[in-house]
C-alpha cells in the first residue's frame, strides 16, 4: 500500500526527471562547463519539494486534492514553455499570458509545434492520480517528515541560487538573458522571479523623477550622426513603410528549382538603398516590437510588448516627428483586428491620425489564409484608401500572409516548395514568394494612381520567419553547416529603401531595426530630433557600436556573443577570453538605459 510519504517522493523524482530532461532535450540549453550541468540537475529539485510542501501543510491529513492539481499545474507549465520555447526559443513570461492571443493562441501554429512524443509528458500524471485516489482518506502523514522535507528543500533552494550566483555575477542585473535564467535557477524558480518583477514594475513608473531621464538624454546626444550626400533627398516626399511578415535576408537573391523566391525585391534592390546586414532585434513583442521600433529608435521590452504594457507612455514617435517637421498625415494599414497587440490604443499614444484595421477591409474566406486578408486583396483595398489621404502622408501596411505556418492556397503558389527535410521551410518559400507577388502590384498601382515618384518606400523584415527548431531546413537550402555563428548570421533581416530617381546602393555595414528612423529622418532632411534615440544613420553608423539584441547578445564588426560564447565573426571560432567584455558592458548599460526610459515613463518629463 502506497502511503503519502511515499507518494509524495515517487512525484518529486519524476518531476524532477521530466523537468531535468526537458531542459536538456527540449530546451536545448547550450552547455559550457560541468557548472551548467550540475545546475540544470540541482535546481529544479528545492523549489518542486517546496511546491510539493503546499499538500503537505495546514491539513492533520495529506490533501489529495490539492496534491494531484500541483501535479498537474506544473506539467502543464513545463509543457507550457516548452511548445513556447520550440517556436521562439525563449520562455514564456507574466505579460505574454496576457497577450495569449498575440503570440498564436491555439490555432495552426500551436498544432504545428507538437509532438507524439509530448504524450510521454502526462504518462506519470495518471499514475499518480490512481495512485493518490487508492489512498485512504485516513492516511495522515508525518510531521517529522514534512519538517525534514521542507528543511531540505530550503537548504537546496539556497544553495542553487547561491551557486548560480558565483557562476553568473550578473544573473539578476541582466534578468533579459532567460535563457542563463532557466538553466542557473530552473524553470520553476525563474517563473517565481518572473512574477515578482512583473509585480513590483508598475512601482518604477511611480518612483521615477526628472532627474532620472537625464542620463538616458546624455548617453543619446552623445551619438550624432554624420551629414551625407543624399541627406534631404526625399524631402517632403510621402512615405510608405512596407512591414514584411517573418522575411529574413537569406531569401533574397536566393532561387528554389532555378527560380528566384524574390524575383521584384532583387530587381528593386538595384535601384535602391538595400542594407544587407541588419538584424532582427525583436523580443517577444515580434512584429509590435519592430513598429515600436521603428517608430521610436528605442528598444523593445525584453518581456511582452511594449504596445501592451505601456500604452499610455509618452513617446516622440516618427508620426508626431513628421506632423511638426513636415506636416504629414499618418496612417496604419493592417488587415487584422483592431485590438491585436492593442494597436488600436497605441497608436493613438504614437501619434497616428487613422488605423485602418480589419473593420475596413472585405475580408472573406475566399480572400483569407491563415492569420486573416491576403497581402494581394489587402494591397488592393489598402491602396484605395492610401489614395484618398491628405499629402504628404507617412504610412505603415503591415502584411500578414508570410506568417508560420505558412499556409497557402494552391491557387496562390508561385513557386514550388523547397525540397528540405524540414516541411515548414519548405512552405516558407512559397508564402514569401507571394508577399513578393504582392509587393510588386502595389508598386504597379502606385504608379497607375501617380504616387509613385512622390512617395518614398521603405521595406523592412519585421522579425525572423524560421524558428531555431526548423532552422536545420534553412541550412540546407543554402549549403550551411550548424554553428551559432550561422545561427546569428540566420537573423539577418532586408531593409531597403527605395527613393524614384535615385540609384541605388548596397550598405553592408551592420545595424538593426532600431536604426531604421534616424537613416528615414536624414533622407527626409529631419534632423535634431530632440529626444532620446538609440538608433543611428544607417549610412554612417558607428563601427564601434555592437548591434545589440534584447537578450543581451550582440554582433559587432569583429564578434558575435551568443549564449553568453564570445565567437570570431570571420572564422566561427570560440574568442580570446574577454575579447567580448567591453563590448558587453555597453550592452547592459544600453538595455538598461532604454528599460528605465520605458518602465519610468521617462519621456513625460521632457518638453516634447
Amino acid at each position: 500500500m502506497v502511503n503519502p510519504q511515499k507518494l509524495v517522493l515517487f512525484a518529486l523524482i519524476v518531476l524532477w526527471l521530466k523537468t531535468v530532461i526537458v531542459s536538456l532535450i527540449g530546451f536545448n540549453f547550450h552547455i559550457q562547463s560541468a557548472a551548467d550541468i550540475l545546475l540544470i540537475l540541482l535546481n529544479p529539485i528545492g523549489s518542486l519539494v517546496l511546491i510539493l510542501s503546499v499538500c503537505l501543510l495546514f491539513r492533520k491529513r495529506f490533501n489529495k486534492a490539492i496534491f494531484i492539481a500541483i501535479n498537474i499545474i506544473i506539467t502543464g507549465l513545463l509543457y507550457g514553455d516548452l511548445l513556447y520555447y520550440r517556436f521562439y526559443t525563449d520562455f514564456v513570461t507574466v505579460p505574454i499570458l496576457f497577450q495569449f492571443k498575440n503570440v498564436g493562441g491555439l490555432g495552426p501554429s500551436t498544432l504545428e509545434l507538437m509532438s507524439f512524443w509530448d504524450l510521454f509528458l502526462f504518462a506519470d500524471l495518471a499514475v499518480i492520480i490512481l495512485l493518490a485516489i487508492k489512498m485512504k482518506n485516513t492516511d495522515s502523514i508525518q510531521r517529522l517528515f514534512i519538517k525534514k522535507f521542507v528543511l531540505a528543500g530550503t537548504i537546496l533552494f539556497v544553495v542553487t541560487a547561491g551557486l548560480a550566483l558565483l557562476k553568473s555575477p550578473y544573473l539578476f542585473s541582466t534578468a533579459y538573458d532567460r535563457e542563463q535564467m532557466v538553466k542557473s535557477i530552473g524553470p520553476y524558480n525563474y517563473h517565481l522571479f518572473d512574477i515578482s518583477y512583473a509585480a513590483f514594475s508598475p512601482l518604477k513608473k511611480v518612483l521615477a523623477t526628472e532627474t532620472d531621464t537625464i542620463a538616458a538624454v546624455n548617453y543619446t546626444d552623445a551619438k550624432e550622426d554624420e551629414e551625407t550626400s543624399v541627406q534631404g533627398i526625399a524631402e517632403g516626399k510621402n512615405v510608405v513603410l512596407i512591414s514584411m511578415e517573418s522575411t529574413q535576408n537569406f531569401v533574397i537573391n536566393q532561387k528554389v528549382n532555378g527560380e528566384e523566391i524574390t524575383p521584384f525585391l532583387n530587381e528593386l534592390i538595384n535601384e535602391s538603398y538595400y542594407f544587407s546586414s541588419i538584424y532582427d532585434q525583436t523580443a517577444q513583442g515580434k512584429t509590435s516590437d519592430s513598429e515600436f521600433m521603428v517608430d521610436t529608435s528605442l528598444y523593445p521590452l525584453s518581456s511582452g510588448s511594449v504596445f501592451v504594457r505601456k500604452p499610455s507612455n509618452v513617446f516622440n514617435a516618427l508620426p508626431k516627428i513628421l506632423k511638426e517637421n513636415g506636416g504629414y498625415y499618418s496612417a496604419v494599414l493592417h488587415g487584422n483586428d483592431a485590438d491585436f497587440w492593442n494597436r488600436e490604443n497605441i497608436y493613438n499614444e504614437l501619434g497616428y491620425d487613422r488605423f485602418f484595421s480589419k473593420v475596413d477591409y472585405e475580408v472573406n474566406e475566399e480572400n483569407s489564409v491563415n492569420y486573416g486578408l491576403k497581402d494581394i486583396p489587402f494591397f488592393e483595398q489598402s491602396v484605395e484608401y492610401i489614395s484618398e489621404l491628405p499629402q504628404p502622408f507617412y504610412t505603415r501596411l503591415i502584411t500578414l500572409t508570410n506568417h508560420f505556418p505558412f499556409l497557402l492556397d494552391e491557387e496562390d503558389q508561385l513557386i514550388s516548395e523547397a525540397a528540405t527535410s524540414q516541411d515548414v521551410v519548405n512552405r516558407y518559400v512559397t508564402t514569401v514568394r507571394y508577399q513578393d507577388e504582392a509587393i510588386r502590384r502595389l508598386f504597379d498601382k502606385f504608379k497607375e494612381l501617380g504616387l509613385y515618384e512622390n512617395t518614398v518606400f521603405v521595406l523592412y523584415g519585421d522579425h525572423y520567419g524560421i524558428s531555431e527548431k526548423y532552422e536545420d531546413g534553412v541550412l540546407e537550402l543554402l549549403d550551411l553547416k550548424p554553428s551559432p555563428v550561422h545561427h546569428v548570421e540566420l537573423q539577418k533581416v532586408p531593409v531597403i529603401i527605395h527613393v524614384p530617381g535615385q540609384e541605388g546602393k548596397v550598405f553592408s555595414n551592420i545595424g538593426g531595426e532600431i536604426d531604421i528612423r534616424p537613416t528615414l529622418l536624414s533622407l527626409l532632411g529631419i534632423a535634431n530630433v530632440d529626444t532620446p534615440s538609440f538608433g543611428q544613420n544607417l549610412m554612417t553608423r558607428d563601427h564601434d557600436q555592437p548591434v545589440i539584441f534584447r537578450d543581451g547578445s550582440f554582433v559587432s564588426d569583429q564578434h558575435i556573443y551568443i549564449n553568453n560564447v564570445c565567437y570570431e565573426k570571420n572564422s566561427g571560432e570560440e574568442a580570446e577570453e574577454g575579447a567580448c567584455n567591453s563590448n558587453l558592458e555597453k550592452v547592459r548599460d544600453e538595455l538598461n538605459m532604454s528599460d528605465e526610459i520605458l518602465n519610468g515613463d521617462l519621456l513625460r518629463f521632457l518638453d516634447l
